[in-house]
């Protein structure tokens, strides 16, 4: 995830864990990314590849801040050094500053967009408002209908905060109404502020340090924006319920199509549910490289690409002990639970909570992944059997309708 304008953004989204990283650059800092570090990472990062497909994800803060210029740029560079690669783009974008100019670009140079917006105007607008406190909805949608108008490939990514948690069906219909296929949904659990962080002057948590749990069993506690454990979980079920009796294979859930390929037995998938993850770093405007982009803190700092390479620094030891510790310090509570293979204990950033027998490293919402699990396992399987027999996995919605397949009842 490469942060072209570092943690600008034109908005202030109350839950963001992202705005307040400007405190770890200096005062003076010129936050674009300086043309030498943009072409020695387009440069390195496409010689790192060791397959034909390279693809490269802007993320900020808001990237578009770079401008246009520095985006043809990017083009450019990447033409340059493709060495008969191909080559893909994604931009994940409030959509606020997209006009005509940029939606051209977009669809001539074949960018994948990402659209954050968190539902109906009144629940996206409770956390994404911008720096005068004023609504962003209306110029979020301006920017969809302006994708949609030039045809640009667009998905969403919406927050699941203690505002939307609540809705789940208004939210999927929503989404779906405005030209949605492909939705991504991420709950926002952050800590409350520890000592690390104040020392750092930030007003959320670091990150667990699984190495060095702390003292005594101590509550988390979490922001006023972070999603119970349980909601989180009802939050998936009810839109799941919904997908598998109305859109399989029309509506593309993130979710849903990574724990298919648990089921299936498919390794990787989403770093989320992946085994082990520490392949999904984080680039800096400056040129520094983090293990992941929730773990831009001193600590986690693996170099910075203009005095190593991208390549030893994803091959080396603190990138490889980042990825292993994933599965490596597991509670046992974890590796012997049934939904482990599709669950794998969640992001390493969660993992602050404490397992029924009293063991640290638990993720928060661990509630919630568990029943959603459980919830899909009988749909899963017969969806994992029809792609075993070379059937769609949409025949599903038929069964259904049939009597032949029953969903459980929520608890």
């Amino acid at each position: 995830m490469t942060k072209p304008m570092g943690p600008l953004c034109n908005l202030d989204c109350q839950y963001c864990f992202y705005l307040e990283k400007e405190g770890l650059f200096p005062d003076n800092e010129r936050f674009k990314m300086r043309p030498e570090v943009l072409e020695a990472y387009v440069r390195d990062y496409i010689a790192a590849q060791p397959g034909p497909h390279v693809s490269f994800a802007w993320q900020g803060g808001e990237p578009t801040l770079a401008g246009l210029r520095f985006f043809r740029n990017v083009v450019a560079l990447q033409k340059k050094y493709a060495a008969g690669k191909q080559i893909e783009n994604a931009l994940q974008t409030n959509g606020t500053l997209l006009n005509e100019d940029w939606c051209h670009f977009l669809r001539d140079e074949n960018f994948l967009v990402g659209i954050s917006i968190d539902g109906p105007e009144a629940m996206h607008d409770t956390g994404r408002i911008d720096k005068q406190g004023r609504s962003s909805y209306r110029e979020v949608m301006r920017g969809i209908e302006l994708l949609r108008k030039h045809r640009v490939e667009f998905n969403t990514l919406t927050v699941v905060s203690t505002t939307n948690a609540h809705a789940p069906l208004e939210v999927y219909k929503f989404l779906r109404n405005i030209g949605s296929n492909y939705l991504q949904f991420i709950p926002i659990v952050e800590q409350a502020p520890d000592a690390e962080s104040a020392a750092l002057g930030l007003s959320l948590g670091t990150p667990p340090d699984l190495d060095h749990p702390p003292a005594g069993r101590v509550q988390p506690q979490v922001t006023k924006w972070s999603v119970p454990p349980r909601d989180w979980g009802a939050f998936l079920c009810k839109i799941f319920d919904r997908w598998v009796t109305r859109d399989v294979g029309r509506t593309y859930v993130q979710h849903f199509d990574v724990a298919l390929g648990k089921w299936l037995g498919m390794p990787g998938g989403s770093c989320i549910q992946a085994e082990t993850c520490g392949a999904a770093f984080a680039l800096e405007h400056n040129g520094d490289v983090y293990a992941c982009d929730h773990f831009v803190y001193p600590r986690y700092k693996l170099g910075n690409l203009l005095n190593t390479s991208l390549s030893e620094l994803a091959d080396g030891p603190m990138a490889r002990k980042f990825g292993n510790d994933k599965r490596d310090k597991l509670p046992r509570y974890c590796r012997e639970c049934e939904v482990r293979f599709a669950c794998n204990g969640d992001c390493p950033k969660h993992r602050f909570a404490y397992t029924p027998d009293g063991e640290y490293g638990l993720s928060y919402i661990c509630a919630g992944y568990m029943a959603f699990f459980k919830h899909i396992g009988p749909a899963m399987k017969v969806m994992a059997q029809l792609y075993q027999q070379q059937r769609s996995p949409a025949e599903i919605m038929t069964l259904i309708k049939q009597g032949k397949v029953k969903l459980p009842r929520r608890a």
